[in-house]
């Protein structure tokens, strides 16, 4: 009870608070393996995405079809959701070069026409990943990635992955604020 009573203190909580910690009521979430942080009286809904207002899909011919079930990019309260992109030229289906400073000029151009088509642009970029063959490519596509993006820049996250779609080295992803 000690640690409970320590942990109540230092987030603040009532005594009530700490109660439906620490006998929660079931929810979606709890069922879903996840933990929710508010106590019971004060979860919204089950359904997290229940007040989206609407989602739509976002398609340009100046960027690279989708490879398979999914959309270029899905607009959703006033959020742009970009897909992972690939270096591919749009008109070829095919890379430029087998080098990553090629493909990763390709994938952020790629990149900009879809944000265009969605009402954004590289300025309304907040987040971006970037999954990269070789980790030792780092430093090149940064290079390449400073020139589309000004300061200040995206938060990021870069990650080496076993393997990408038709052997690329690089794809990027990223979220625009509408």
């Amino acid at each position: 009870m000690a640690s409970w009573s320590a942990a109540a203190k230092t987030l603040h909580l009532r005594p009530s608070d700490v109660c439906a910690f620490r006998n929660p009521a079931p929810s979606a979430f709890a069922r879903a393996g996840r933990v929710s942080l508010l106590p019971a009286t004060s979860r919204r809904s089950s359904k997290p995405f229940a007040s989206l207002s609407g989602k739509e899909a976002v398609h340009t011919e100046k960027a690279p079809a989708a490879l398979g079930p999914y959309s270029q990019a899905i607009k959703a309260n006033n959020l742009l959701f970009v897909s992972g992109v690939l270096g591919l030229v749009p008109e070829t289906g095919k890379f430029l070069s087998d080098n990553v400073e090629d493909q990763t000029e390709q994938v952020l151009k790629n990149m900009g026409e879809i944000l265009k088509a969605g009402g954004a642009n590289y300025s309304s970029v907040v987040k971006t990943t970037i999954l990269l063959a070789d980790l030792k490519d780092f430093k090149k596509v940064n290079e390449i990635y400073a020139k589309y993006f000004s300061s200040p820049a995206p938060a990021r996250a870069t990650y080496q992955v076993a393997a990408l779609p038709m052997d690329a080295k690089i794809e990027v992803e990223c979220i625009a604020a509408l």
